[in-house]
């Protein structure tokens, strides 16, 4: 098939109205009145975000699950998206016949609608880019920088999942065994493959929170950033990091799988900053949209360190905090 068909077969069902049924070079959106746009974009690469032999219909998940997640951080609402998808010339009809049906019920459910792109065939890896348009109240969107002292750190769901859940994949393509049981490997697995962006929050992060970020690339990394950029000092207490059941079964069984969990990325869960007086409400309102959120530290002042605690209290440095691309090996980030 070619693109013309490939468009008007699969992915012109899937358009919302803003995407003219696929039929023009543009779209067109309008963020309601009185509301800022916002723009995010992420791609993802074959062997390098994702395995190629990952299942179609989780990898449409996947891609349109970790821009949601950037919106969640920015307290946004989705607008919808536009999608760039380079495929090999030897992919079969019936993937992108699956990715297209996961993507469209993935978007009809995020209210995220695809609104156009753009299909072409590559001599090289599957690579996919979505750019995502979301909305918040005119000057509302929660920046990364915004920490100030005293303010609460807090995060939600659980840290870890899809850090352990790639090793598990990987462990699962060498058939190497992982005492496990059944149940928390496919957690796990199914962690990495389909983040859950915590978009359901947008509203108590744009009412509350000082500073929003999303954990991809490592809660380490990523907490620090935050800080830096607000150029604010923390004391995060490592052994208030979230955990789910099956993550802490995995560290119970080899402990350096907790740096993995702590730096690893593929969370997709969102750091807050959030000021003292507010943390109560903002709490609840998370635990009203079924979201749990965890406090795990505080911001100090310019002149104090990020320090990670152990459960003694000890400081803990990392050799990585964050996965970064485009480098072999990320260095060790300013940390104690």
């Amino acid at each position: 098939m070619d693109e013309f068909a490939i468009i008007a077969r699969y992915f012109a069902p899937i358009a919302g109205p803003g995407g003219l049924g696929l039929q023009d070079d543009a779209a067109k959106i309008k963020p309601p009145a009185g509301h800022d746009l916002i723009i995010t974009t992420d791609a993802l690469v074959a062997d390098v975000h994702f395995f190629a032999d990952d299942p179609a219909d989780s990898l449409a998940r996947k891609a349109l699950g970790v821009n949601l997640s950037d919106l969640a951080a920015k307290g946004a609402d989705p607008l919808g998206f536009v999608l760039s998808l380079m495929m090999p010339a030897d992919l079969p009809e019936s993937w992108i016949a699956a990715f297209a049906a996961s993507l469209g019920l993935a978007s009809q459910a995020a209210k995220c609608p695809l609104l156009g792109g753009d299909t072409v065939v590559t001599p090289g890896p599957l690579s996919l880019s979505l750019t995502l348009f979301g909305s918040v109240p005119e000057g509302r969107m929660v920046r990364r920088g915004g920490a100030r002292t005293g303010d609460r750190l807090y995060v939600t769901g659980s840290i870890g999942d899809g850090a352990i859940g790639l090793q598990a994949r990987l462990a699962e393509r060498t058939g190497k065994p992982w005492p496990l049981t059944v149940d928390h490997r496919e957690f796990l697995r199914n962690r990495y493959l389909v983040p859950r962006p915590r978009g359901a929050i947008a509203a108590a992060l744009r009412s509350h929170a000082h500073a929003g970020m999303d954990v991809s690339d490592g809660f380490v990394g990523d907490l620090s950033t935050m800080l830096h950029l607000a150029g604010l000092g923390a004391d995060i207490q490592l052994a208030d990091v979230p955990h789910s059941v099956a993550a802490r079964a995995a560290i119970q069984h080899d402990p350096s799988l907790q740096d993995v969990a702590l730096t690893g990325g593929d969370d997709y869960e969102v750091l807050a900053a959030v000021p003292a007086d507010r943390s109560a409400a903002f709490q609840a309102e998370c635990l009203a949209t079924g979201v749990q959120v965890t406090e795990v530290g505080r911001v100090l002042s310019e002149s104090a360190p990020i320090r990670f605690l152990d459960a003694q209290g000890k400081p803990k440095s990392f050799g990585k905090g964050s996965y970064v691309h485009g480098v072999a090996g990320p260095p060790k980030i300013s940390v104690v």
